[in-house]
């Protein structure tokens, strides 16, 4: 029902936005909560969505940068160029650190240093210092707003400085107990803190083996972390071990479903920045190129193929074969490919374990092989030619084992050269997989034709 509701109401937007009515439009988003509304906003053409949320900064600017907070990073800034550049100033400054320097470092370098002078020195401050780390790691998507106590405070000592400084946070799941100098101690649940004798001093309570990520960290191990350890929050600290932010759930989901997006978008060739919703133009400039590459790899099969002309000519049969060959090996290295991926992208599967998924994996595609040959064999040999056959049934196990062998291999060995496996791992796994099956195919029925003379 809510959902039903919901789409009504987006409908309702988009009608009045395309009558030019922006304010009863307006006034519509202003019932909504902050993430609806940028749904709202993206199922909107471009033109009117920046028409849309510009009457949106001038009527509720709070509200806008919410809006903002809730969008995927592509369309906030696509949004935010399409301001002038003192209301994106005022927009960033009602954003937490963490998502204006997100944002910010996705805008023209020109942009960057106008916005960050036009920002309150507190603000701008903030967001330098999150801009200083590398992209994708722990200290750029964490937020400086913590709250944290020395170790000698007392239970309702923290409670009340809890009470007295809730607004300066924009969540509280953890107490975090610290030392003069700021370095990381302990940490104490709110719930363990509300349960402990009032007069107890902090370093009695707390938890001093803290589950904890450096400001270098990558963003997809702190994504691991949090999810194998169940964390609603995780600290960040310096090489000092000083406490220097920390990284809420919610900022996790979003990085996990960053990533999940390019490992799914990077196996089927797709750029992560293609949308559903997005111009036809966009996803031709972005999907071209994949296959384009694709078409480049799939010419090297057809030279082998072209060698054994003779051959082919001579038995058409295999040529109707052909297909057959390839689909089963393509389809053995995608499911591998997909497996080992997801296994090294969730940090099970490192180069040190590789030996053991390699042997299982290459039983799995002999297994099949064996199977898949077999029914594919014997079909072959009943209808058309017993020999003929059995060299089916023999490339269908070479090539699944081939398949399964090389769509573990080659991922590993990305990850190991520092490259995204899931990028580069199709293109690479069934180029080859093609080429050594069917050369074993069509080598195989050469040496038939010339010795059995079929």
């Amino acid at each position: 029902m809510q959902t039903q509701r919901l789409n009504v109401m987006l409908d309702s937007i988009a009608k009045l936005v395309r009558r030019g009515a922006l304010t009863n439009a307006i006034n519509l988003l202003s019932k909504l909560r902050p993430v609806d509304v940028a749904g709202a906003l993206v199922h909107l053409p471009q033109r009117e969505r920046e028409a849309t949320f510009d009457a949106l900064v001038k009527h509720d600017l709070t509200r806008a940068a919410e809006t903002l907070s809730e969008m995927e990073t592509e369309r906030a800034v696509h949004l935010l160029q399409a301001l002038n550049r003192d209301d994106v100033s005022r927009l960033l400054q009602e954003m937490p650190s963490d998502d204006a320097a997100l944002l910010v470092a996705e805008l023209p370098e020109d942009w960057q240093d106008e916005l960050l002078e036009k920002m309150k020195a507190e603000q701008s401050s903030g967001v330098q210092e999150l801009l200083g780390f590398a992209d994708e790691t722990a200290g750029r998507i964490m937020t400086p707003d913590y709250f944290a106590l020395d170790e000698d405070v007392t239970a309702a000592e923290a409670i009340t400085a809890l009470q007295l400084r809730s607004e300066e946070f924009e969540m509280v799941f953890y107490l975090y107990v610290v030392d003069s100098r700021n370095h990381l101690l302990g940490v104490i649940s709110l719930r363990q803190l509300l349960l402990s004798p009032p007069s107890t001093p902090l370093r009695k309570i707390m938890i001093s083996d803290v589950i904890r990520v450096t400001t270098d960290t990558d963003q997809e191990e702190v994504a691991r972390i949090v999810a194998t350890y169940n964390l609603l929050a995780v600290p960040v600290v310096d090489q000092e071990s000083k406490l220097a932010g920390i990284i809420t759930v919610d900022d996790i989901i979003d990085v996990m479903r960053e990533e999940a997006t390019e490992d799914l978008y990077a196996l089927a060739g797709v750029d992560a920045d293609d949308r559903a919703l997005g111009s036809a133009m966009n996803s031709v400039r972005r999907r071209l190129p994949s296959l384009l590459l694709s078409l480049g790899t799939a010419l090297i099969a057809v030279v082998i193929v072209r060698y054994y002309l003779a051959t082919i000519e001579h038995k058409l049969l295999l040529a109707a074969l052909i297909p057959v060959v390839a689909a089963m090996g393509g389809n053995a290295a995608t499911q591998t490919i997909t497996v080992v991926v997801r296994a090294i992208g969730l940090g099970e599967l490192s180069w040190e374990r590789g030996r053991r998924v390699v042997f299982k994996e290459a039983l799995v595609g002999l297994t099949n092989g064996v199977i898949v040959g077999l029914i594919v064999g014997l079909a072959v040999a009943f209808f058309f030619e017993p020999l003929l056959g059995g060299v089916l049934a023999l490339t269908m196990i070479m090539s699944l084992l081939v398949a399964a062998t090389l769509g573990t291999l080659v991922p590993m060995t990305l990850k190991r050269l520092k490259v995204d496996p899931a990028l580069a791992s199709s293109v690479f796994v069934l180029t080859l997989t093609d080429i050594i099956t069917f050369l074993f195919y069509l080598g195989s029925a050469t040496l038939l034709l010339r010795h059995f003379k079929l």
